[in-house]
């Protein structure tokens, strides 16, 4: 299959969103090591450092759905991405002072999460102005690929960086990431459609309730969001069990879990190019459900981790089997999804839909973590192995014959055939 030109303006965009995820790549995890390393916090306050922030940044982002609604969404994406760098780059100076503390870590990671919800809101719609409607899949597949990649990438370098530069290196890489994540979509050019603004149209935050009904009474939506917060928390959720049960109790060096973790996201960057192939062959609902199904089977083989060599391995496969069917999914809902939300609720939805994925993975990772206190940390990564098998299920009225029908075409500024942009990567 010949690769697919998206257009000069979509180039530009990949390039943008390259680099913040490389970035992110490189930072990962290092809130929690500044927190223990530098700051000696406790177990519990790393813990509430990620599961506060998630709550909180979902919280604060509430309002971000109808006010970017009625807005152009590429200085939207800009001002995300600056205020991003700015909170980053408090820390490496406050570190540098002897300034920085734990209440700092966490408003800052607060700012970051809230922000990030509302980048992918206004990306999320701001997409559809920039490819064909038959590119989408093309274009979130690309997305999805780069994602991997730099989690392939970005950790490993990441950790190399703070042993040989100190503990805020990766932080000052993630927030120039933004930075320059800013510079590549200033950079995209021409003039995007004004939404509307009148009285008719005009969105307030007492419509904010209309979008969660909105995405529970959808046919097509609904299974497809459940299924989503149920996978996504319960995945998110075993991850620091298993870093326990590794790290702790099975004393797996820190480069070993690394490497447990990174090297299968080679099958997130396979699986994600499979999926405009696949979809072809086999269309939207099969693919979705085939895929559910296939990153389910494997989660629950992790509460059985032994020690030594094939412990590794055994993470490894179990991962691999877990991110391929995983990374074919993603770029294959959100396309499903920007198809079937109508434009003129498109932004206040998704940005919903965003909210609920954080609040959904920070309770669920708080729940599991009780429930491996009051058990034991194998016990508890194996029933959320156990629950996320019955997932699939909720998948089944997903959709039927009519899966690619979309809600209403006719955005203002959508590509209904080919870009008009003529410049092709």
């Amino acid at each position: 299959m010949a690769r697919r030109k998206l257009g000069r303006q979509f180039g530009w965009l990949w390039a943008a969103y390259a680099v913040s995820a490389y970035g992110s790549g490189l930072g990962f995890g290092a809130f929690g090591l500044i927190a223990i390393s530098v700051l000696h916090s406790s177990p519990a306050s790393v813990s509430a450092l990620s599961s506060a922030s998630l709550i909180v940044g979902a919280l604060v982002a509430i309002p971000t759905g109808p006010w970017i609604e009625t807005r152009r969404k590429r200085p939207v994406m800009i001002t995300m991405d600056l205020l991003r760098f700015a909170a980053m780059a408090t820390i490496p100076l406050a570190y540098w002072l002897g300034w920085l503390t734990y209440v700092q870590l966490l408003l800052v990671a607060i700012v970051v999460a809230a922000a990030k919800i509302g980048f992918a809101t206004a990306s999320g719609a701001y997409l559809k102005s920039v490819v064909a409607r038959d590119d989408l899949l093309a274009a979130n597949s690309r997305f999805e690929s780069t994602w991997w990649s730099s989690i392939a990438i970005g950790p490993p370098l990441g950790g190399a960086a703070i042993g040989l530069f100190g503990y805020t290196t990766t932080v000052v890489a993630d927030g120039l990431s933004y930075l320059l994540s800013a510079l590549g979509i200033t950079a995209i050019g021409g003039r995007e459609p004004t939404p509307m603004k009148d009285a008719a149209q005009k969105v307030t935050l007492r419509d904010l309730p209309d979008s969660w009904r909105y995405l529970l009474s959808h046919p097509q939506l609904r299974p497809v969001f459940l299924n989503r917060l149920a996978v996504g928390g319960l995945i998110m959720a075993q991850e620091p069990l298993v870093a326990v049960l590794m790290l702790r109790d099975l004393h797996f060096a820190p480069w070993q879990y690394g490497l447990a973790f990174a090297v299968p996201c080679i099958g997130g960057f396979v699986g994600s190019r499979l999926a405009g192939p696949t979809v072809a062959k086999y269309g939207e609902h099969k693919v979705m459900w085939l895929a559910a199904i296939g990153a389910v089977l494997w989660p629950i083989g992790l509460a059985f981790i032994p020690t030594g060599i094939a412990g590794l391995l055994l993470v490894m496969v179990i991962e691999f089997g877990v991110i391929m069917p995983m990374s074919l999914f993603n770029p294959v809902v959100a396309t499903f999804r920007l198809k079937h939300i109508e434009h003129e609720r498109l932004s206040r939805t998704l940005s919903a839909w965003q909210i609920s994925s954080s609040l959904a993975t920070a309770f669920l990772t708080l729940a599991w973590g009780a429930l491996a206190a009051l058990t034991s940390t194998r016990i508890a990564i194996g029933l959320a192995g156990l629950v996320l098998l019955a997932t699939p299920l909720l998948l089944l009225r997903a959709a039927t014959s009519r899966d690619s029908a979309p809600a209403r075409t006719g955005a203002p500024g959508e590509r209904q055939t080919r870009p008009l942009i003529t410049e092709e990567m």
